[in-house]
């Protein structure tokens, strides 16, 4: 039965099916997600946590969480809460296998130690630019540093130093002694530890010298019993230095790294250096803006948890790169939402509308179904008066060619009421604005009765004024109209913003039955699109966030 299930594997599915089939390790398979706190994760983030979190499942592993903070510059326990709770909301909950890669500090410094024992690294004084400019190019090998053939003995008195704070910071570094001709720039004695006089989040000043990532990766994954530390295409290159540190610890049953491919996302920016600018210059409104891939934004638009997983399991696995149309994403939520959701009636710039022969003090109660692909929502019953509201963009004194809702003289149908009849428009007098239709129904015409005799081109949806409230409804498109602009170095990032990226309408009405809704739920809004109650919203003031249009312009294509 295993030999038909590897027919489905992927390529790191057969590593780890075959490390098992050979007794390659005598531990639980165990992966992780090592995010650097220092940012909010995004769209990107959700597949690199799939394929670690579904390679731990499948072959019913353990699955990490592990905080890689060995920078004190950028990190903050704000990212650390944040990235646990963003990570429990998608579903790949690590329960208590949360692990920070500042607990390590020692056993990484003792490694670090025992590589200058071995006469394997060395403490060098050149400056960062030096140090580039021995390193050579692609082309060109580079040169021994000066400093390289340090005696063992002056290079742990060196390095006890560093690590006492007796130098400043950047002055020196620790290197491995590798091979500076390496056609693999990696391996060119890369560095190992940094000096950094600086406050850490969780370790405060007890240190001063940092691991470099390619040098504490390794370590703490063996620390961990990590058994396949996978990550994207391109830390293929750093593959050999992370298997030379384990190599030159005597690691037994070392973790093996391993890649897939990088996934690009077309339409949005994930760039985490982009989003930090966007953010701390304030041309967003937070790391939760809902134009924004952070999963906060992604949450706070309305898009479900189920929907970016079934997203990122879309993609599936890739060995190279590959590029993905976010609206792939939009798409699956209409999918989920279409049978889920109970819709509304709201009208987002409303137009009041008088039916002259219908009477004042009558108030009827029409049935309207709560969700046409689910009948098993039932339905609800919606007041009509007198006074209405319509779209104001479903009328046209003069209708153009094609034009298939009200204009004066002209029929409409209601939703769920009757066919009305523009007879006269009232305007501002100063303005010349359409303020008021003044309209009259027909009676016999009242929606499931079976009334046949006389059909109009369209149907339109309303709300009574009597029976609705005002609330406020964000629209949202894409944060930048194209990706180019966004490379764009002449222009400032207020000059690059989409300037319709988000639209605020302030006096939408809206059913009201909708006051009792929770944060979170979700509606579709009849003929406007999928609709979210965002978080900031009040008893008194509700503001909801349109997650998506009806339109899906998906083509179902990955490139």
């Amino acid at each position: 039965m295993k030999e038909d299930r590897t027919e489905n594997f992927n390529n790191i599915e057969r590593v780890v099916d075959e490390d098992l089939k050979n007794g390659t390790y005598n531990r639980t398979i165990c992966t992780r997600f090592p995010p650097e706190p220092n940012g909010y994760l995004h769209i990107g983030s959700a597949y690199a946590i799939n394929m670690n979190y579904m390679i731990a499942k499948r072959f019913n592993g353990k699955f990490n969480l592990r905080f890689d903070d060995t920078n004190p510059l950028k990190e903050d326990r704000e990212y650390v809460n944040a990235i646990i709770e963003d990570i429990n909301w998608l579903g790949y909950s690590p329960l208590n296998r949360i692990f920070y890669g500042s607990d390590y500090s020692n056993e990484i410094f003792n490694a670090a130690v025992s590589l200058i024992k071995m006469g394997k690294a060395y403490v060098c004084d050149l400056s960062p630019e030096e140090i580039t400019e021995y390193r050579g190019t692609l082309t060109e090998p580079g040169e021994n540093s000066p400093y390289r053939d340090r005696k063992i003995e002056e290079n742990l008195d060196l390095f006890l130093k560093m690590k006492n704070g007796e130098f400043s910071t950047g002055s020196r570094v620790l290197r491995a002694k590798i091979d500076m001709k390496s056609p693999n720039m990696n391996l060119r004695d890369p560095i190992l530890y940094r000096i950094i006089h600086a406050n850490h989040y969780r370790t405060g000043n007890e240190w001063c010298i940092y691991p470099m990532y390619d040098f504490a990766h390794p370590i703490q994954d063996e620390i961990e019993g990590v058994t396949h530390s996978l990550c994207s295409i391109e830390f293929k290159d750093h593959r050999p230095l992370y298997e030379w540190v384990l190599t030159e610890l005597g690691i037994k049953q070392p973790p093996k790294q391993r890649e897939f491919g990088r996934v690009n996302i077309t339409g949005v920016v994930t760039s985490k250096r982009y989003l930090r600018e966007l953010v701390k210059g304030k041309f967003v409104d937070g790391w939760d803006d809902p134009r924004l891939p952070t999963l906060r934004g992604l949450r706070r638009r309305g898009f479900t948890p189920e929907s970016i997983q079934a997203f990122v399991n879309g993609i599936g696995f890739v060995k190279h790169q590959s590029t993905v149309d976010f609206t792939m994403l939009e798409s699956i939520l209409r999918n989920e939402l279409k049978t889920k959701v109970k819709s509304v009636m709201a009208v987002l710039n409303p137009l009041k509308v008088t039916i002259t022969n219908y009477d004042e003090s009558k108030i009827e109660l029409l049935s309207i179904e709560n969700n046409r692909e689910n009948t098993e929502l039932g339905s609800r019953d919606v007041p009509f008066s007198r006074i209405i509201y319509i779209e104001r963009d479903d009328f046209m004194e003069v209708p153009e060619k094609g034009f298939k809702r009200l204009a004066l003289n002209s029929e409409v149908r209601l939703k769920g009421a009757y066919i009305i009849k523009c007879n006269e428009v009232i305007k501002n007098e100063v303005t010349g604005e359409v303020i008021e239709l003044q309209c009259t129904y027909d009676p016999k015409t009242k929606s499931g009765t079976g009334f046949t005799e006389r059909k109009v081109k369209g149907t339109i949806h309303w709300v009574s004024a009597e029976h609705c409230v005002s609330v406020v409804v964000n629209l949202f498109d894409q944060l930048f109209e194209n990706e180019e602009i966004v490379k764009d170095t002449k222009k400032s990032w207020g000059e690059k913003i989409n300037p319709i990226s988000k639209i605020v309408l302030k006096n939408c009405k809206i059913e009201s039955w909708t006051m009792n809704a929770k944060i979170e739920d979700r509606y579709q809004f009849f003929r406007h699109g999928y609709f979210y109650l965002d978080k900031y919203s009040t008893d008194k003031k509700l503001i909801f966030n349109r997650i998506v249009s009806l339109k899906d312009s998906w083509k179902g294509k990955l490139g």
